[in-house]
């Protein structure tokens, strides 16, 4: 009797374990077909769910024979109910789409802030620029990112040098090494990579830009204290993307660009590939480059390899390989048989960046991350040359746990930063290696249904430069639909080097070592508080504006001081540099129309031992105007203003208020499009103004550039989508 009591035990357990059924499925945006990472499906009448992790796959196990109805539902989009019957009559992965709820809702899902959720959900203050956006502003553009960010309320791209046309960004008054530059979360523009990363990184392969302001210390460690930008690559598909893009410019300018993507079951590619030129341009006729003559090689390949539903591995390279050369016109037409001025820049830019993706359970996972950068560059002028290599790592892993009302994540990572400089001179080597060892926590909870808050942790370990304590919290205000409000702060730190707008502008001549024996940390803190309402005043008109009020603190900053015998050196000075103002954001629609008005407001001191100075090269106030008329997949026309007001000068003048105006035209068809670009249409330049250096065109000593050099410039090109 025994012996059948288990037989027939064994026949009911073995029923009951072919009765539970898996079902797996892609969920997909239904109009741009990029997956959706969040998307939460529950069983209907039961307690299974789960939660669709970054490549859009949803798996839910343990569901009994029968028919179910499961729902599926994202922030940003509409649910979607859909009836199966187990076991159902496939294995394969079921797809699935979901339509965003509306248009300004398409793929805001953020990368930089690591949590699941969608920008209106996220409490930390996060700006983008992607789609039809991005696709203008490139249209301005190809060749880099310089327009795309200069364009922004609260963003400033900063010329260094007059001949050579180098830039940084500079956030809410702030100098530009304040600002981290990452491109899909990786730290590959920072120390002396940092130069030329503005104008060797095209747009074309960019899927969004991700923009914080203010500390951003506690996710991404040292560099964040004005902000980060974080450029996000495109990613592979089932549907085929293959685009190329030329430009041509009046300022004698070409630009080719192409990038193809796609994905077969298993694996996946992207592929960039860019050549972007210039001759030396001279608009105003000083016999100067307004834009120097350059020519450079981008290629950006990436492998995605899909070894099972859990397990993915994506593994990049970025490269850039440029010869740029300004100066006096004679000299470079010449090819250097004739005495002159001139700046060359010779750069070599090779990095890698591997990402390896770990799915522990639905909404578990566990990511490593590891880079490598490779930057050379010489810079030569009359009588100096400044020779350096950069070899940087960055290695993370962390962990993350999405759920419905919470999102954690924790890691640990290491970089290192090796910097050794080709002695060309008896003056002391710049050499350097810095080692941070740092720690992370951060955890996003749904406190109510109209409060959202997030508060992170991290701690950085700088060898030779001692510890940095980074705390951070931000909140979201749901008030109502149309209403609602987001307060943040933390703490910031930056590692000093050598390499700062200052120097730069100098090209490094005579500037000291740093010393961590004589140099620290520069450490701050900083808040920020917006209102955003937006509503539809009628069927055909839409308003929205966005206030933001912002504060920084960073203590005992690193300033270039000159010393008496024609040297300069790297001083924390006893003091202080404070940025605080306002950006206001407001965007206004009525039918095909659009119109965007940006105001800034900064007041940048510096105080330095008890005396307050205005921060050089900052606009008190800035106005940002463009007005976009666009009838869909037909055309584009835009018109655009920007005003800069005075700003005071490192030599204790204070530059002209100007604007610069732009005019764009664009005809789209299925698969493809020609555009023409007229910017800066009444020329404003710098040089109208005065001139741009002193003493002899042979041997000059430059003046700080505030407005632009290259003037009126139009570009015209075709871009095709095949």
């Amino acid at each position: 009797m025994q012996k059948y009591f288990f037989i027939i035990s064994a026949i009911f357990i073995v029923g009951m374990a072919q009765a539970q059924n898996n079902f797996k499925a892609v969920v997909k945006d239904e109009q741009t077909k990029e997956p959706i990472l969040g998307v939460t499906a529950v069983v209907n009448n039961t307690s299974i769910n789960s939660v669709s992790n970054d490549e859009g796959i949803l798996f839910i196990s343990d569901i009994p024979n029968g028919e179910y109805t499961i729902t599926f539902s994202s922030e940003g989009y509409k649910s979607k109910t859909e009836t199966f019957v187990f076991p159902l009559s496939t294995n394969d992965t079921l797809e699935l789409f979901l339509e965003s709820e509306s248009e300004e809702l398409k793929e805001i899902m953020i990368t930089s802030t690591r949590s699941s959720r969608t920008i209106r959900n996220i409490p930390t203050r996060v700006e983008f620029i992607a789609g039809e956006e991005l696709e203008e502003k490139g249209n301005m553009k190809p060749g880099d990112i310089r327009m795309l960010l200069n364009e922004s309320t609260g963003i400033q791209t900063q010329q260094t040098s007059a001949t050579s046309a180098n830039s940084s960004i500079r956030i809410q008054g702030l100098d530009g090494r304040y600002t981290q530059i990452l491109k899909d979360g990786f730290p590959l523009y920072s120390g002396a990579s940092s130069g030329l990363g503005l104008l060797q990184t095209p747009p074309l392969d960019l899927k969004q830009v991700e923009i914080i302001k203010g500390s951003a210390s506690t996710l991404y460690g040292g560099g964040a204290i004005a902000g980060l930008v974080n450029l996000i690559s495109k990613t592979p598909t089932a549907e085929k993307e293959l685009r190329f893009h030329i430009n041509g410019t009046s300022a004698l300018g070409l630009d080719i660009n192409g990038f193809y993507s796609q994905s077969f079951n298993k694996i996946g590619l992207t592929l960039f590939a860019s050549h972007n030129r210039n001759a030396p341009y001279d608009p105003a006729d000083i016999h100067l480059t307004a834009i120097p003559k350059f020519e450079r090689f981008n290629i950006n390949p990436k492998l995605f390899v899909f070894f099972s539903d859990k397990t993915k591995l994506d593994f990049g390279i970025n490269t850039a390989f440029e010869n740029r050369i300004g100066g006096d016109i004679d000299y470079i037409k010449n090819n250097g048989n004739t005495n002159g001025y001139f700046e060359k820049n010779d750069t070599k830019r090779i990095s890698t960046q591997l990402t390896l993706t770990h799915q522990l359970k639905e909404n578990q996972q566990l990511v490593f991350r590891n880079s490598f950068n490779n930057f050379n560059r010489i810079i030569s002028i009359p009588n100096y040359t400044f020779d350096g290599l950069q070899n940087s790592t960055f290695s993370e892993v962390t962990y993350s746990h999405n759920g419905k009302i919470s999102d954690w994540v924790t890691g640990a990572n290491l970089y290192t930063d090796n910097f050794s400089e080709k002695a060309t001179t008896s003056f002391p080597l710049r050499d350097y290696k810095q080692v941070t060892f740092g720690a992370f926590v951060q955890n996003t909870i749904k406190a109510k249904e109209w409060l959202h808050i997030e508060t992170g942790l991290r701690g950085d370990c700088v060898v030779d430069y001692g510890f940095a304590f980074l705390p951070k919290v931000s909140a979201l205000f749901k008030i109502s639909d149309k209403l609602s409000s987001r307060i943040g702060g933390g703490l910031g730190y930056k590692t000093p080097t050598i390499f700062t707008e200052e120097s730069e502008k100098i090209q490094y001549k005579n500037v000291l070592p740093i010393d961590s024996n004589f140099n620290s940390l520069e450490k701050s803190y900083g808040v920020n508080f917006d209102v955003n309402y937006k509503t539809n005043i009628t069927d055909e008109v839409s308003f929205s504006i966005n206030q933001l009020f912002f504060y920084t603190y960073i203590n005992n900053p690193l300033i270039l001081t000159p010393l008496p015998n024609n040297t300069f050196q790297f001083v924390n000075i006893d003091g202080y540099i404070d940025t605080k103002g306002t950006e206001t954001n407001i965007k206004l629609g009525y039918e095909d129309f659009k119109l965007f008005i940006g105001y800034t407001f900064t007041d940048a001191m510096v105080n330095d031992n008890g005396i307050k100075s205005q921060n050089p090269l900052t606009s008190k106030h800035r106005l940002n105007n463009v007005l976009m008329y666009e009838i869909e997949e037909k055309w584009k026309i835009g018109l655009e203003a920007y005003y800069y007001s005075p700003q005071k000068l490192n030599d204790g003048s204070t530059g002209k208020n100007y604007w610069v105006f732009g005019a764009m035209i664009e005809k789209l068809w299925e698969h493809f499009s020609i555009y023409a670009n007229f910017e800066n249409f009444t020329d404003t330049r710098q040089t109208k103004f005065g001139s741009i250096y002193t003493g002899s065109i042979s041997n000059p000593t430059f003046k700080d550039i505030y407005a632009p050099l290259d003037g009126f410039v139009i570009n015209a090109g075709v871009k095709i989508k095949l």
